[in-house]
């Protein structure tokens, strides 16, 4: 099993194409077929079906590929970091960011990093938590924004907030951010909420039951945005961070207050990965990135939080 080898059953697998694998390689067709045959003949398995419609991996195949692609990116860090630019950290480096969270920090991330950090090549993924932490915990990700520490090992995160939940209602509703609204008034409008199984929705559920209120869920969705979108259209209430709904509440497209009758917080914490060291181009991205969230916190850009991370006394946006 060679790189070479890797390269063709990774490539192969996300074009579903030989022909086209080899133009992105730089190969010639017979090559590439080549290679993929040849591994498969040491193996002792078809990695692919061949079909009218291209090649479809086997599911020995997937395995190989998702296998293969860890161990290409791992050999691509460590080029980057035994060969760094003169003077300078350099890098891959995967991070993950919370759906919530995107609009606010990451193009503000990529802007200091290619200021301060010209070695350092981001790959941002922008998901719930629970697929964060999965994928950190796969070694998808270098270092990610996580909710509900505590399904987190505790040598793997640093505590950065604790964020107030806010009520988010169309915006006839006239909620306002100096009004807080009791959770039971909430549950007594339809409800569009997330799925269960997600940190958001646990914390929902948890609230429901100390304020002894049945909820009437309409709609559910694994998409904040749709969330939004539902809501806007008159389906229903729902619960979300501040810091999500910031610019819909803005420009009037929604109104929102905080919970109340119980107040319901969620903390925030920097997952990282479990390396034996971690490479300097990862700790430069987790210093940028707290830098970004206590900057945003200090500047009341992140509704009803608080800062709760080493670097700094406790700040409230």
């Amino acid at each position: 099993m060679d790189l070479k080898q890797l390269r063709a059953v990774v490539m192969v697998t996300e074009v579903g194409s030989v022909t086209r694998a080899a133009e992105l390689l730089r190969l010639v067709q017979p090559a590439v077929t080549r290679q993929i045959r040849s591994l498969e003949q040491e193996l002792g398995v078809d990695l692919f079906e061949r079909t009218g419609q291209g090649m479809r991996p086997t599911e020995a195949g997937t395995v190989i590929a998702d296998r293969a692609r860890r161990a290409l990116n791992e050999l691509e860090r460590a080029r980057a970091e035994v060969q760094p630019p003169p003077g300078q950290v350099a890098g891959i480096v995967t991070v993950g960011l919370l759906e919530s969270t995107g609009d606010l920090l990451a193009e503000r991330l990529v802007t200091a990093l290619a200021r301060d950090h010209l070695g350092v090549e981001l790959r941002l993924t922008i998901a719930y938590s629970g697929h964060l932490q999965q994928w950190l915990d796969d070694g998808d990700l270098d270092l990610a924004l996580l909710y509900d520490l505590e399904s987190v090992p505790p040598l793997s995160v640093r505590p950065l907030l604790r964020e107030r939940l806010w009520a988010v209602a169309p915006a006839a509703a006239g909620l306002r951010a100096d009004r807080p609204v009791p959770f039971a008034r909430v549950a007594a409008h339809p409800l569009v909420l997330p799925t269960p199984g997600h940190a958001l929705r646990r914390l929902i559920d948890t609230t429901a039951a100390r304020a002894t209120c049945v909820m009437n869920v309409v709609a559910q969705t694994n998409s904040m945005r749709v969330q939004q979108q539902l809501v806007r259209a008159g389906h229903g209430w729902t619960v979300l961070p501040g810091v999500g709904i910031t610019d819909e509440v803005t420009r009037g497209a929604l109104s929102a207050a905080p919970l109340s009758e119980p107040d319901v917080w969620q903390s925030i914490a920097l997952g990282t990965a479990r390396y034996g060291r971690t490479p300097p181009a990862v700790e430069s991205v987790a210093q940028e990135l707290m830098r970004q969230v206590r900057t945003a916190v200090a500047r009341g850009e992140w509704p009803s939080a608080q800062w709760e991370g080493a670097g700094g006394t406790a700040e409230t946006g």
